[in-house]
């Protein structure tokens, strides 16, 4: 693979303290909210408190906490009707939920709206991570009672996938697949069904080429192993010079890139890159991350080259053009074509144009 860095969301929120303010406490009545004091940021409240937020809205303090922000901080708070009591956002719409900002502070269970409309809770602090890739950090939130999980539509079936790869390692799971699929909700979800359809095959070809059919789940040649350290990068390699073999079903390889793409998914992997050959979730994680963010010795990424109809053969010379495309190595390239006709057929569909670069 090419260098590819990904620059990590770093925030923090200075809180000031206080003493508690008092406030008229929970189920006090009001003609109208103007009744209660205004929230201000950094000034610490004890639960039972109810201000009114910029917007005009009040809330209740469920929580003692140092003025966060009740539109965010939704442990701490909750909405409050001025003058009837307590209430809830309404859960026929994601729209009540506020929208998800990169980079601003988030504590377990606040509820954001991505830009995609969907509603997702946090299941751990975290400094503004994007719901949709940092799984850890973010699970999707039936706002409406429905499920958010674009896994539970995926257009490949078990039974399909084990068609599929009939000598798979056991480490492959179909489930360890379906996981990983919301960190990119984008995968196989966009476009009509056949594009849909396309785009798993596409990227489960390049998968199976990579991995000799799902079988290798870390790179055969060892003697290559202590060559994918760059130590010219400011955080080395520290989890050791033969640490960032490659791995995992796009055989993710060298230190820059196990950093680049522990960020974006919210883990660890440069200081602990065997999660991807010991988890099959990250595993299949960082093969949709490669995939869908990174365009390699190509032009486009391979989720775009698929969703845009530039062509299977363009996923192939984002992921290894330097070393197969323009009559580079035909062989290989053939490889990976035939499994792409073999999966659209089993997915039924037509694999469309430009298979070759």
């Amino acid at each position: 693979m090419s260098q590819r860095r990904a620059a990590s969301l770093l925030a923090a929120i200075l809180i000031g303290s206080s003493a508690p303010v008092l406030l008229p406490a929970a189920g006090a009545s009001a003609a109208s909210c103007a009744s209660y004091p205004d929230w201000v940021a950094g000034r610490s409240y004890a639960t039972g408190n109810v201000v009114r937020y910029t917007d005009g809205k009040t809330y209740i303090a469920e929580h003692d906490n140092p003025g966060y922000d009740p539109t965010i901080s939704t442990w701490y708070w909750d909405p409050y009707a001025c003058d009837s009591g307590p209430t809830t956002p309404s859960g026929g719409s994601c729209s009540s939920y506020p929208a998800w900002v990169a980079g601003r502070s988030y504590v377990t269970g606040n509820i954001v709206r991505y830009t995609d409309g969907k509603a997702y809770i946090a299941e751990h602090d975290n400094p503004g991570y994007d719901p949709t890739i940092s799984t850890w950090f973010w699970e999707p939130y039936a706002c409406d009672g429905g499920s958010t999980n674009p896994s539970d539509g995926f257009v490949v079936s078990e039974a399909q996938f084990n068609q599929m790869f009939p000598s798979r390692n056991s480490f492959y799971t179909y489930n360890g697949l379906k996981a990983a699929l919301s960190s990119f909700p984008g995968f196989a979800n966009s476009g009509s069904d056949t594009v849909k359809k396309q785009e798993a095959a596409a990227f489960l070809a390049n998968v199976n080429h990579e991995t000799g059919g799902l079988v290798y789940v870390v790179e055969q040649n060892t003697a290559n192993y202590s060559h994918y350290c760059d130590w010219s990068q400011p955080y080395g390699c520290p989890a050791g010079q033969s640490a960032y073999y490659g791995r995992g079903p796009i055989q993710l390889s060298w230190n820059f890139n196990y950093k680049a793409a522990g960020d974006a998914l919210g883990i660890d992997l440069l200081g602990n890159p065997n999660l991807v050959q010991t988890d099959a979730a990250v595993a299949w994680k960082t093969g949709l991350w490669y995939w869908n963010t990174q365009s390699g010795p190509g032009t486009m990424t391979p989720h775009n080259a698929m969703v845009n109809s530039a062509g299977f053969g363009q996923t192939i010379r984002s992921i290894n053009g330097s070393l197969e495309c323009d009559g580079r190595n035909p062989a290989q390239v053939q490889s990976r074509v035939d499994a792409y006709q073999r999966f659209t057929s089993i997915l039924g569909v037509t694999p469309g144009a430009n298979l070759y670069c």
